[in-house]
């Protein structure tokens, strides 16, 4: 192994990892619940949707990138401009595209997966004169609440490949 392929790899594993353990962070932390709740709006409603989604990334994007950037300086990691810029693109393009939701609702279909991406997911109920059945706090009734859903696991295990693929670039180009 050549000097240029350690100092690559090296560079693979701790952007990878941080990028990560960032997105963790992001996206779990960083993100708002308006955020989380607005931005697969679609129909009326899609440039609430868009702008939640965008500004969701735009704080993602430069957690990750501040993440990235603290590790390139405090370890000198081998990183171009360029493979850096074009990391946290490819992170930040992927990441908008999956959070939209139909969008990974369609990719999931097309992998034969549709089934997965709705388990777990809220239903509304009706009372017994059809009306939508309301909460104690006037929000719709949801008879399945649940932290974990089909589409929640996709859409992480999605961002982790593309995590992978944007730490790849990053550490070679």
């Amino acid at each position: 192994m050549t000097p240029a392929h350690l100092y690559a790899a090296i560079t693979l594993v701790v952007v990878g990892f941080v990028m990560l353990v960032t997105h963790e962070v992001a996206d779990h932390w960083v993100q708002t619940s308006w955020q989380a709740d607005k931005k697969g709006l679609h129909g009326t409603e899609k440039w609430t949707g868009r702008r939640a989604c965008a500004q969701h990334v735009a704080s993602y994007t430069f957690c990750t990138a501040l993440a990235v950037g603290v590790m390139w300086w405090c370890f000198g990691l081998h990183i171009s401009w360029t493979g850096f810029i074009l990391g946290q693109a490819v992170s930040a393009i992927t990441h908008y595209w999956a959070d939209r939701r139909s969008t990974l609702q369609w990719l999931a279909g097309k992998f034969g997966s549709g089934g997965f991406y709705l388990l777990g997911a809220p239903r509304q109920g009706e009372d017994e004169d059809g009306k939508l059945k309301l909460d104690k706090n006037g929000v719709p009734y949801d008879d399945n609440e649940t932290l974990g859903t089909g589409a929640y696991a996709l859409d992480q295990s999605y961002h982790k490949l593309w995590i992978l693929i944007a730490a790849v670039i990053t550490a070679l180009v």
